[in-house]
């Protein structure tokens, strides 16, 4: 690899879309985080009539109490934080590696942002793994079999990890990483979609920072494209991260999608989707907003001292 090559991957403008990105999404998951908790809970227990998201949000207070829809908050948090930090560095360090801003286009877009979640997925899919079990952990759920003891199992993010290593080896931590690879699309086609209403927007406003709006419409927009069409995987997805509590032999992707066409028909695979539009659409372009608004106040300061962007 060149030199010059390999500035471009280590930069400080890299670094600023990390920080700002990962900032970003900590901020707007903690601004819709009881919508998750509903898609996930949706999503894991089968048995658990789909009703509309605020008939969801108090039967679940009137389970738990209004904590349990911030239960696991600050393990998502990390785990999110982790994250966007991977996936925003390296996603505009393969920018900067692999071209120019005239050469950008919708597949290149499409193509290094699964890149990036490919790199996102193998590194941090044992946060996620112990993550949604903590989320869920001594929450009432009506599948009987899921449903684990009052008592936590794990206490804390590391303890999990620990936990689950010792119990269920690499595989366990690793156990939904062939659908969320498969997921990568999810990220691809949200910032393909992104990034082109984005040049072409600024192409037609002949400005290089929109306004805080214009991010927020074109970010969900483009989150509620790329969650529609992917959903029954990210379905797959949340199931294999939770794991089987019976411990029985955990079926894969195939045979998920059959168990659960059998057993709910269609729409089983598209359960929690009005929850999950809200909860990701909103916070995904939240997100975008925090991350488009940091990232352009840091690049300010760093010109306005004469800073190069190249460590």
């Amino acid at each position: 690899m060149a030199p010059v090559q390999s500035r471009h991957l280590l930069s400080y403008e890299n670094l600023v879309h990390a920080i700002s990105g990962a900032a970003g999404s900590v901020f707007a998951m903690s601004s819709f985080y009881p919508l998750d908790t509903v898609r996930c809970i949706l999503q894991i227990d089968e048995k658990r009539k789909s009703k509309n998201t605020l008939v969801m949000l108090m039967d679940i207070m009137t389970d738990g109490g209004i904590s349990s829809l911030y239960k696991g908050l600050l393990p998502v948090l990390v785990s999110v934080c982790a994250s966007n930090f991977v996936y925003f560095y390296t996603f505009h360090g393969l920018k900067a590696f692999y071209g120019t801003p005239k050469n950008q286009n919708a597949a290149r877009d499409l193509l290094l942002a699964c890149l990036a979640a490919s790199v996102n997925v193998l590194s941090t899919t044992p946060l996620w793994v112990v993550t949604t079990r903590l989320k869920l952990q001594g929450t009432k759920l009506h599948s009987k079999e899921l449903t684990t003891d009052s008592a936590p199992l794990y206490n804390g993010l590391l303890d999990g990890l620990i936990k689950v290593y010792k119990k269920e080896g690499a595989a366990g931590l690793w156990s939904s990483t062939l659908p969320s690879l498969i997921l990568v699309l999810n990220p691809g086609i949200q910032y393909m979609v992104y990034e082109t209403l984005k040049r072409q927007i600024r192409g037609i406003s002949n400005a290089q920072d929109l306004n805080a709006f214009t991010y927020f419409c074109i970010g969900a927009w483009a989150k509620a494209i790329a969650t529609v069409v992917t959903y029954p995987i990210q379905l797959i997805q949340s199931k294999f991260r939770y794991g089987n509590k019976d411990n029985t032999k955990q079926m894969g992707i195939l045979e998920t999608i059959s168990h659960i066409l059998r057993t709910q028909g269609i729409q089983g695979l598209f359960k929690g989707l009005e929850a999950k539009l809200l909860q990701t659409v909103l916070t995904a372009a939240l997100m975008l907003v925090c991350y488009e608004k940091i990232a352009a106040f840091v690049f300010r300061i760093l010109r306005a001292q004469g800073r190069s962007v190249l460590f």
